[in-house]
C-alpha cells in the first residue's frame, strides 16, 4: 500500500458514511493513512462558506467524516503554491494555502487545477490494511481527479 492510490468501498460499507465512495490516499506511513473521498460533493460551493464569500464558486468535496471544520486541498500546480507535499505525479496534497485561495481569486488556477475537501479519511496503523484484508475496500486503477 502506497499514497496516490485509488480505493472504492465494497457492499460491506453499504448503510455506512462510505457506502459507494472512492477514496485517494493521500498519505501512507507507519503510522496509517489518510485519504480523501472523490466522488462526493458538498452541497455548498467554496465562496458560500463565510470567510470566501468574494472568492469564485469552487465546487467543494465531502472529504470525509473526520475534521469537519477544516478545508484540505490537492492540486498539481506545485511551481504556484509552495509546500505542497508530492502525492504521485503531477498530484500534491496541501501548501499555501492563502497562495492557493488568491491564485482561485485572480483565475491564476481553475478547477482543473485544484479540488477543495471538507473533512478527511484517515486510519491508524495496520487499520486500512485489515479493512482491505476483510473486502471493505477494493484498490481501483486510474480515476481522474481534476
Amino acid at each position: 500500500m502506497k499514497a496516490g492510490i485509488y480505493i472504492r468501498s465494497t457492499a460491506l460499507l453499504d448503510d455506512t458514511y462510505f457506502e459507494k465512495t472512492i477514496l485517494f490516499i493521500t498519505e501512507y506511513n507507519e503510522k496509517g493513512a489518510m485519504a480523501f473521498v472523490v466522488n462526493k460533493p458538498f452541497p455548498r460551493r467554496f465562496n458560500e462558506l463565510a470567510e470566501f464569500s468574494d472568492s469564485p464558486p469552487f465546487p467543494l468535496s465531502e472529504g470525509g467524516p473526520v475534521d469537519l471544520e477544516h478545508l484540505y486541498f490537492i492540486h498539481r500546480r506545485p511551481e504556484l503554491i509552495a509546500g505542497g507535499v508530492p502525492v504521485k505525479e503531477p498530484v500534491y496534497f496541501g501548501g499555501d494555502f492563502q497562495t492557493a485561495v488568491e491564485l482561485m481569486n485572480n483565475k491564476g488556477i481553475t478547477e482543473k487545477d485544484i479540488r477543495l475537501f471538507i473533512g478527511y479519511c484517515g486510519w491508524d496503523a495496520n487499520e486500512l490494511e485489515e479493512e482491505i484484508a476483510e473486502g471493505s475496500w477494493e484498490i481501483l486503477e486510474e480515476v481522474e481527479l481534476f
